[in-house]
């Protein structure tokens, strides 16, 4: 079984790119996996509801997966609730910034057995071969390599850090804002983490830019799909399209609730609404990455 784990920094595309794999053959997107216990079982964080729109607690996939993850991988005579707060401070020794440290050493508590658990279930439940896991925790996709029976395949999703930072900027429903001081930080943290994984499993991974992505989607999904073995067929039709169906993923963009025709388009609006102050901080923080994925530095890009 292959889980293919897409790193990178929010709002770069990761949604998309995950419901659009979903819809080949064999392949199914969970979202972002690692907040199925913060969000769906405890409901602490923001954007708790399945994609199906369920509750993650009354959704009966993940009620059927959180059972047998339980079965796995909970400690005894801990309840689901119990064992989802202790999954919460496991995961605090796996954070992005520890990426380093855990591909050298995976983290002796219980979050790797118990991710480890999640994937077997969710392929047991599901049939998939390829499981797609939008989490961008590069620590968490450092872990992949010591989970049993899991062979692990990397994305490093990047986007240019401006439009990130518009997107930042701007207020949403499912979760909070972020200045662009902030948003350019972590966007170079985030980054710089999903590298160390790249190097470290250089044969098993691509960077794909998120400005490829939606301009010539066929083209990027067919490397992601060679990149898992995938034979099939490509889902992303000639005018660029996609028919999006169902699915159960953990929180993530709103759009992961589209159904139906769907345009793969790129959002340029920060080109003309992103202040002149936020842009240059935006530049001159992400310096010397802008660069290196191709970025430019001007009004231009």
């Amino acid at each position: 079984m292959k889980v293919l784990y897409i790193t990178g920094w929010c709002r770069s595309g990761s949604t998309m790119l995950g419901n659009v794999l979903a819809e080949a053959p064999d392949i199914v997107h969970v979202g972002e996996l690692r907040f199925l216990w913060l969000n769906g079982v405890l409901g602490s964080g923001s954007n708790s509801r399945c994609g199906c729109g369920e509750n993650h607690r009354q959704c009966p996939f993940w009620s059927e997966v959180l059972e047998e993850v339980l079965e796995k991988a909970r400690p005894a005579g801990r309840s689901l609730e119990e064992h989802a707060a202790e999954v919460v401070a496991w995961q605090e020794a796996c954070r992005t910034r520890h990426t380093w440290k855990v591909l050298r050493e995976p983290p002796g508590n219980g979050w790797p057995e118990t991710l480890a658990a999640a994937y077997h279930a969710i392929a047991r439940v599901t049939g998939a071969r390829v499981i797609v896991d939008s989490s961008k925790f590069a620590s968490d996709a450092a872990l992949l390599s010591a989970l049993p029976g899991i062979e692990g395949r990397y994305v490093h999703l990047v986007r240019d850090p401006r439009a990130v930072a518009w997107s930042w900027l701007r207020p949403k429903d499912y979760t909070g804002q972020r200045s662009t001081v902030n948003s350019t930080a972590n966007w170079t943290v985030f980054n710089l983490a999903a590298e160390a994984v790249g190097r470290a499993h250089r044969t098993d991974s691509l960077r794909l830019r998120y400005e490829s992505l939606v301009r010539d989607p066929r083209a990027a999904l067919d490397d992601v799909l060679s990149l898992v073995g995938h034979e099939g067929p490509n889902p992303v039709a000639a005018d660029g399209t996609v028919e999006l169906g169902g699915n159960h993923t953990v929180t993530g963009n709103p759009n992961r609730f589209g159904r139906g025709r769907t345009p793969i388009e790129e959002d340029r609006r920060w080109h003309a609404a992103l202040p002149r102050r936020q842009r240059s901080a935006a530049t001159l923080l992400a310096l010397p990455l802008l660069h290196r994925y191709g970025y430019g530095y001007g009004r231009r890009v």
